[in-house]
């Protein structure tokens, strides 16, 4: 891994960077026509799979329960811009799983990203001794949590970029699988992650008719 980055000087000039372009950041697709059509395929896709594939994680007797999955509904404005600010030290961090074990997570940094007029912030994880070390995690809790949706959390996954920007998309946040089986074992988001205002994109509870 490049070692620019552990110069202080520089650290700190990128970090300022990093912070201006996350202050100007929530800035929604170009054609939001196409967009909401891809997301709205992706989600077609996944109950599909969901619904027939042999790996799902829906167990046969729950999938005329829950498939199709719940979704709000397609928000632009919840696709966003991140600037990924490192930690110095990339922390291990033990957290919680739906199981009642540890997980240990290595803490990359701190997702800066303004949603919805809100200057927001959250932790951006992989586990540790990951197969895919190019893949990243933000778990997080908001408002809707526990009532219109899993109160375990949501998980968005990102690829690692050099940049060290992202673009973050609630529209495509989703449950774990341990929502659908407790077969699963799923690790909760850290306390950091836990966000003071109602994020009402992806996925949520099915609305009973």
């Amino acid at each position: 891994m490049c070692s620019v980055m552990n110069h202080p000087a520089r650290r700190a000039v990128a970090i300022v960077i990093a912070l201006a372009a996350s202050a100007c950041s929530n800035k929604p697709p170009e054609n939001p026509q196409d967009y909401v059509a891809t997301v709205a395929a992706e989600r077609a896709r996944k109950d599909e799979d969901f619904k027939a594939a042999a790996n799902s994680p829906v167990p046969p007797n729950r999938r005329t329960e829950l498939v199709p999955l719940g979704y709000f509904p397609i928000d632009p404005d919840y696709k966003t811009s991140a600037s990924l600010i490192p930690s110095e030290d990339e922390t291990i961090i033990e957290v919680p799983t739906s199981t009642g074990t540890i997980r240990k997570m290595r803490r990359l940094g701190t997702m800066e990203f303004t949603l919805k007029g809100q200057l927001l912030k959250l932790a951006a994880v992989i586990e540790v001794g990951a197969r895919d070390a190019n893949r990243l995690s933000v778990l997080f809790t908001d408002l809707t949590s526990g009532s219109e949706t899993y109160p375990g959390g949501r998980y968005i996954d990102l690829d690692r970029t050099p940049s060290g920007y992202y673009e973050v998309d609630f529209n495509r946040a989703y449950f774990p699988y341990c929502y659908y089986s407790p077969t699963y074992e799923c690790p909760y988001p850290p306390a950091e992650n836990r966000l003071k205002v109602p994020v009402r994109a992806g996925e949520r509870f099915k609305v009973k008719s």
